[in-house]
């Protein structure tokens, strides 16, 4: 049994760390320049400068850190016992000791504001006394012992504390040194500590916990430690620690096992397995550009500067952020738990603006440029407005102003119009046209299938086994997304979910408590066993990816059990441990331009239990006029919602009130949907523990196939078409889609008007897709142009096989323009394409041919 991070703790005694440090001498000599640099440039970040805060734009910023910085001190002046401030009560609630150490900050943050509205805080040295003297007694009292500290979320003790208070340390540190010169290695030494995992307290690189977006906490907190201290050597090695974070992930060259970072494809990974752009990426994001500027001007950085850093973040935001933001909307998809919180997918996106703004100030050219457009592309987009003093930096609030008001520089988006996006290593789709965009959320033996943690996302159950969102351009994303979204539609009924029809109890319902706890079998509240089983199980199946030629996409799944099902079939959970059993499916996504056309087959369930797949769930606010029409297959009217009394050929679903459309064509297998549309009110607690008790209220439509208990598998297919008119739907009784196949093994369609054919074959051996022979698994993509040229994309969605090959049959074709590691010869009856797919990780070789 592994001892848990606590009891490591434990083991070290903390009064030798505690003596050296409370026995340092006084700093004497002034600090190092580049220490000063270091200093006065967090200093100008947090607070600003005297010419920032002379701007009238920056005015609600510091209003807003000297309103913070007042109700604190009200909070501290009212304190009751065991409190440090009214309502924060310490000794038990590790969040409580995080929250005081930030309260503390944002004090002595409004001390040092220069300029700004008339306040007698900036410069009020006796505020400053206050809060060193609450930082020694929370020392004392409740942080410095760490045989009675380290209780719950390691987080708090290891980033959380310490982001506060070195932040703290800076903005008093001259104070610091003149009243209490014993204080600040004291707390670095505490720090230290909780720290463990290496040597003397440093970052171990082969922790799992110091990894990614952690990483880069941990280590911009040491270089401020470093400075405050003087200490050269823990500055040099913080920030070589944290330009390991710069790395693009090479899944066959780990460094120090660390799955967790940005990978070639624009995926973000964190928790080893769970796609997070949205949320730690936009930490990562936040502390990398911070740090671009606390270095500044220093000896410290890469060799060549800081510029390298600047164009590698550069292209995170061009091909891992663009992509999953919509009209300043992040999308869902990798959001993990954070979408059941009530911040919104725009809040999100305002701490992506705040970097970008600052990115530009370091980048030159091109590049700055680009990025100064796409600011001003989100904000006016955006359908809310971004409020800058949320951002961190009164600094950054006058860069947004000048960017804003800069018309040399036209908005522009940093994606195409129309664009792919393939993220393979998290399995992740997003497909973006004028007008819409689409994002499909999938999962396998790589990737988890949901993230639950903490009591967020309490019901996250099939958010990764290919559901969908649909955005729709010009509208306020928070009427249809987001947490309203989850809170009123079924966690079973997810748009593009196929589940058994069941009911399951969240994790505070089946065992008590935000985790399961078992420590004598390995589950204590950060262990591996946790996140494999309960916070972020992946599935059982490698095959979900796909191809991508050009702005087109195909994508597959191959639905499977969880981690945490077939480690309980093969006896190695606790018998109490409660697992699910999965439906069964197998999926495909094509994605053109007016089209996203989806294939089922293999649908259901060998338990026997119902099923139901969701072919979409819109929500929309009450008072909106929702209209509801359609076509059977005989031509006759649809006669209204509930009626499964004849196939349909299509339906539409419309917002009148916001002028929006969806269209849904039936083009193969079952097409007896069920179609409702309810008022549906939940409250927002059902989705997270700590979110209020409050109801929120949404008309919910639904369209799916349903499935009784002991049915036989079955397969359908249908086109999701956004913005659809009536006569549009109409005219696919004519084309251009057809489908070639909907199996188990392989499904594949082809749009007659692209001069199309997609295929993806599931299982080993020969398929045949109109004029392709497909060696499978794979995915593949063709296009015939004009031109008489031939386009042909290859990709092994299992990332396990080393060559995928696809047989053209027809004329012989050459090569013009191929892919490292595509050949391409002829064979009886045609040409034979071979990709080496050994390391792509799901990467598609393409290849342009002639006859």
């Amino acid at each position: 049994m592994r001892l848990s991070r606590r009891a490591l703790l434990s083991a070290v005694p903390a009064a030798p760390l505690l003596a050296g440090a409370l026995n340092s001498p006084a700093q004497a000599a002034p600090r190092g320049a580049d220490h000063e640099r270091i200093l006065a440039n967090t200093v100008a970040l947090l607070a600003g400068t005297p010419e920032s805060n002379a701007r009238p734009e920056t005015a609600a910023k510091l209003a807003a850190i000297d309103t913070t910085a007042r109700d604190r001190l009200a909070a501290l002046d009212a304190a009751g016992p065991g409190e440090l401030f009214l309502g924060v009560p310490l000794g038990e609630n590790d969040a409580h000791l995080t929250t005081s150490f930030r309260y503390l900050a944002e004090i002595a943050l409004a001390t040092r504001v220069p300029g700004g509205p008339a306040s007698d805080l900036p410069g009020n040295t006796a505020v400053r006394s206050r809060v060193i003297d609450a930082l020694a007694w929370l020392h004392a009292t409740h942080y410095g012992d760490q045989s009675t500290g380290y209780y719950g979320n390691w987080h708090n003790w290891e980033i959380g504390i310490s982001t506060h208070l070195s932040r703290a340390l800076v903005l008093l540190a001259d104070d610091l040194a003149a009243q209490r010169p014993d204080l600040t290695p004291a707390l670095v030494a505490t720090m230290d500590a909780y720290l463990r995992n290496g040597e003397d307290g440093d970052v171990d690189l082969d922790s799992r916990f110091h990894t990614g977006a952690n990483l880069a906490d941990i280590t911009t907190n040491r270089v401020l430690q470093g400075a405050v201290l003087d200490d050269a050597a823990r500055v040099t090695k913080a920030v070589a620690d944290h330009l390991t974070v710069y790395a693009t992930i090479d899944p066959y060259d780990l460094r120090h096992g660390v799955t967790d970072g940005f990978y070639a494809d624009g995926s973000f990974i964190q928790h080893a397995s769970v796609a997070y752009t949205g949320s730690y990426g936009t930490s990562l994001l936040t502390r990398v550009v911070q740090t671009i500027k606390i270095l500044q001007g220093t000896g410290h950085g890469p060799e060549d500067g800081l510029n390298g850093l600047v164009s590698t973040v550069t292209g995170w935001l061009a091909d891992g952020f663009a992509p999953v933001i919509h009209e300043g909307w992040m999308m869902e998809l990798v959001r993990g738990r954070a979408v059941s919180r009530t911040t919104t997918g725009y809040a999100a996106v305002a701490t992506v603006v705040e970097a970008v703004v600052d990115l530009s100030a370091h980048a030159t050219g091109a590049e700055a440029d680009a990025l100064k457009g796409y600011v001003k592309h989100v904000r006016e987009t955006s359908r809310a407005p971004l409020d800058p003093t949320a951002f961190l930096s009164p600094v950054s609030v006058g860069r947004y102003a000048d960017i804003l008001a800069d018309a040399s520089i036209p908005a522009a988006d940093l994606n195409p119009p129309a664009r792919h996006a393939a993220f393979n290593a998290m399995d992740k789709t997003v497909h973006r046209r004028p007008g819409y965009a689409f994002a499909l959320a999938r999962s396998s033996s790589r990737i988890s299938k949901y993230e639950y943690m903490n009591g967020e996302n309490l019901m996250p159950w099939f958010q990764g086994e290919g559901a969908h969102h649909l955005y729709l351009s010009g509208q306020d994303q928070t009427s249809g997304h987001g947490t309203a979204f989850y809170a009123t539609v079924s966690p079973t009924r997810l748009a593009g979910v196929t589940a058994p029809v069941e009911e399951r109890r969240t994790v505070p319902e089946l065992y008590g408590g935000f985790w399961y706890d078992n420590p004598e079998a390995g589950f204590t509240s950060s262990s591996e066993a946790q996140n494999t089983y309960v916070y972020f199980p992946r599935g059982t199946h490698p095959f979900s990816g796909g191809a991508r030629l050009g702005a087109y996409g195909v994508a597959g799944l191959a639905q499977s059990q969880d981690a945490a099902y077939a480690a309980a079939q093969q006896g190695l959970l606790p018998p109490d441990f409660v697992v699910h059993r999965n439906a069964e499916a197998t999926k495909s996504w094509f994605m053109f331009d007016d089209e996203i056309v989806v294939m089922a087959a293999g649908v259901g369930d060998p338990a026997g239990r119902a099923v139901t797949t969701t072919v979409d769930a819109r929500v929309s606010e009450p008072a909106d006029e929702i209209v509801l029409s359609g076509r059977l297959a005989n031509g006759d009217r649809w006669s209204g919602t509930g009626d499964r009394a004849a196939p349909l050929a299509w339906l539409r679903w419309a917002n009148a009130t916001r002028a929006t459309a969806v269209g849904y064509v039936f083009i193969g297998g079952e097409r007896r949907p069920a179609v409702t549309l309810d008022t549906v009110t939940r409250s927002l607690r059902a989705l997270r523990a700590a979110n209020p008790d409050t109801p929120v209220t949404r008309r919910v439509f639904s369209l799916t196939f349903e499935q009784p208990p002991g049915d036989r598998p079955r397969a359908m297919a249908w086109a999701l078409v956004p913005g659809a008119s009536e006569r549009r739907l109409r005219a696919y009784a004519h084309g251009p889609l057809a489908v070639l196949s909907n199996t188990t093994r392989l499904q594949a369609v082809e749009h007659t008007g692209l001069r199309l054919l997609a295929a993806n074959a599931f299982a080993p051996g020969t398929h045949r897709a109109g004029r392709l022979s497909v060696e499978g698994p794979a995915s593949v993509l063709l296009r015939e142009a004009d031109d008489g040229t031939v386009s042909l994309a290859l990709a092994d969605p299992t990332t396990e096989r080393d060559r995928v090959a696809v047989v053209l049959r027809g004329r012989r074709l050459r090569p013009v323009d191929v892919d490292a590691g595509v050949t391409v010869r002829g064979v009886p009856g045609g040409t034979r394409i071979e990709a080496a797919t050994g390391r792509a990780y799901g990467r598609s070789l393409v290849a342009l041919l002639r006859e």
